[in-house]
């Protein structure tokens, strides 16, 4: 087997945006961005991320801030409205890659109910990938080396033989921390660079745009 390459999934093949969903919900973004700190959703969106289902989560801050209830349940009611789309670049990369027969692989923090929805929206999230590690069924994320030692654990695949790619500087140490060659995304044109310096297969230098 070639050398693999292992995506993130959030903000790198899938758009990811809390402020999509709020925009329809508040009048501005310092409206938006005030919510957000005083309820502290996205620390508690981690902890859906580790596999504290939502239910249970969004419950506990509806019981701590009542007077928010309606935004509090639209994070998970309406969930799929903070993923606009996907990043077509990205994922042209991905098809490419698949393409080639480049052995492909995930590695993602993504709540165990929203990767189900994902999926049943966006078909390749199962049939792109050999092996995702999703942290809300793992109950570990990104940047613990365990969720990346599970994944190639699982694979038989050495660190060494893998290319990392997500939008975290966090995350990528932690897997340069592993031995793995990682790649800090930021949009698809320099993915496409930088996996053809790599000599991927199914990446042609010069090609990407």
């Amino acid at each position: 087997m070639g050398r693999a390459v292992i995506f993130d999934v959030g903000q790198v093949l899938l758009h990811w945006d809390v402020y999509a969903l709020y925009r329809k919900l508040l009048p501005s973004d310092a409206e938006i961005a005030d919510f957000l700190d005083e309820v502290r959703l996205l620390d508690h969106n981690l902890e859906f991320d580790r596999g504290t289902p939502f239910s249970d989560g969004i419950a506990a801050l509806v019981a701590r801030f009542p007077h928010h209830r309606e935004l509090l349940e639209a994070f998970d009611t309406r969930w799929a409205e903070t993923v606009p789309g996907l990043i077509d670049g990205s994922v042209a990369i991905l098809e490419s890659l698949d393409t080639a027969g480049v052995p492909l692989f995930a590695i993602t923090n993504f709540a165990r109910e929203k990767w189900a929805l994902s999926v049943e929206r966006f078909p390749f999230l199962e049939t792109r990938f050999r092996d995702v590690a999703v942290s809300g069924h793992e109950g570990v994320i990104k940047p613990d080396p365990e969720i990346f030692e599970r994944l190639l654990a699982r694979n038989n695949l050495q660190p060494e033989s893998c290319i990392f790619i997500d939008d975290s500087p966090k995350n990528v140490a932690g897997a340069r921390g592993l031995g793995i060659d990682a790649v800090l995304f930021t949009d698809p044109p320099a993915l496409h660079r930088d996996l053809a310096a790599r000599s991927i297969p199914g990446v042609v230098a010069g090609s990407g745009s």
